[in-house]
């Protein structure tokens, strides 16, 4: 796992942010806006529980785009380089290669738009107003996607049950975090239903719908006894979870 990921316990990383803004820079919003937008009008709804017409859409982009997809490409950085960023602007260089990636755009046309909006701050922005989109991105943000599906079968764990969580393969993306691997815990609660992810992680064990566990750990034995008399509570995905023999 990338270090990126795998900060939970590192000392000497500070100093520590206390910003309490949701977006600190307009630009942000934009950006923010931007992913909402890409999300809404993403190939797979169009196997979402709700259903959008996103066939019929008049809009060019026509691949899958998720939390999933923004966090890839954040995850895919060079550990250094991902330090070097504010939140915002990984998603910006996420979001930036993904359009190159898929054709959308060529890095020499990225490169020049960057160039003309440096030169020329107050240039307006492409407008083009749809209303068809516009009740699609509606519709998205009251109804959003969901991974929830019922469960065919019984969880493979109880609550009280004591798991180990496994160390598998690392993947581009994963919903493990670094420190929990290997540890032990107590299952705390079993969610109702099973739950897929947006994208698979297969070599790490996410594809099909599976139970998710609430699971209690002992911080001392994660972090040490300067942590003693605390718990800590992790959402898994039963792909990572073992029985603690």
């Amino acid at each position: 796992m990338k270090l990126q990921h795998h900060l939970g316990g590192i000392e000497n990383l500070g100093p520590v942010s206390t910003e309490k803004r949701v977006f600190v820079e307009p630009w942000e919003q934009r950006i923010f806006g931007i992913h909402t937008v890409m999300m809404a009008e993403s190939a797979h709804l169009s196997d979402a529980l709700h259903r959008y017409p996103v066939d019929t859409l008049p809009t060019a982009f026509k691949s899958d785009w998720t939390w999933a997809s923004l966090r890839t490409g954040a995850e895919d950085m060079q550990p250094f380089e991902y330090f070097k960023y504010r939140y915002y602007e990984k998603w910006l260089g996420g979001i930036a290669q993904f359009f190159v990636d898929q054709g959308y755009i060529s890095a020499q046309e990225l490169a020049d738009k960057t160039a003309h909006y440096s030169a020329h701050p107050d240039a307006p922005l492409p407008d083009h107003p749809n209303a068809e989109l516009t009740a699609q991105i509606d519709a998205y943000l009251q109804n959003g996607d969901s991974g929830y599906h019922a469960l065919d079968g019984a969880a493979r764990f109880r609550a009280g049950d004591a798991v180990r969580i496994g160390d598998p393969e690392a993947v581009d993306h994963t919903r493990l975090p670094g420190y929990l691997r290997n540890k032990t815990g107590v299952v705390d609660l079993v969610y109702p239903g099973a739950f897929s992810y947006f994208v698979s992680t297969d070599v790490d064990g996410i594809g099909a719908p599976m139970p998710v566990y609430r699971i209690a750990f002992d911080a001392a034995s994660i972090w040490g006894k300067s942590e003693a008399n605390t718990t800590i509570y992790a959402d898994l995905y039963e792909a990572y979870v073992q029985p603690a023999a």
